[in-house]
């Protein structure tokens, strides 16, 4: 996409004098195309939140006797969120004590 010096508008690509332009909509402002155009921009990804609260969720966390299902350590930390309407249960969040592997419960 490129966009007009001018007015910032988008430029569309014209064919109407017969040969291949960039050209804006708005105003008289056209750009010829003699060869061939190519550019990549490599966009960033934007670092996410953890809605959860993260480590720092879990530096309070109670622990219980709960069974991680990736290394069968018989014993969890856990914390309750409402992530669903009032009137359904809340969520219970474990990450094992042994190889913090995190799970939920509804």
């Amino acid at each position: 996409m490129l966009f007009c010096p001018t007015c910032a508008n988008l430029l569309v690509i014209s064919q109407e004098t017969g040969y291949n332009k960039w050209a804006c909509n708005t105003c008289p402002y056209e750009f010829p195309i003699s060869k061939q155009m190519t550019s990549r921009t490599k966009l960033q990804r934007k670092q996410v939140d953890d809605v959860l609260g993260g480590d720092d969720a879990w530096k309070h966390a109670d622990s219980t006797a709960a069974t991680c299902p990736k290394c069968d350590h018989g014993r969890a930390y856990f914390y309750q969120l409402q992530i669903r309407s009032a009137d359904e249960p809340m969520t219970t969040f474990y990450r094992c004590a042994s190889c913090t592997h995190q799970w939920r419960e509804n």
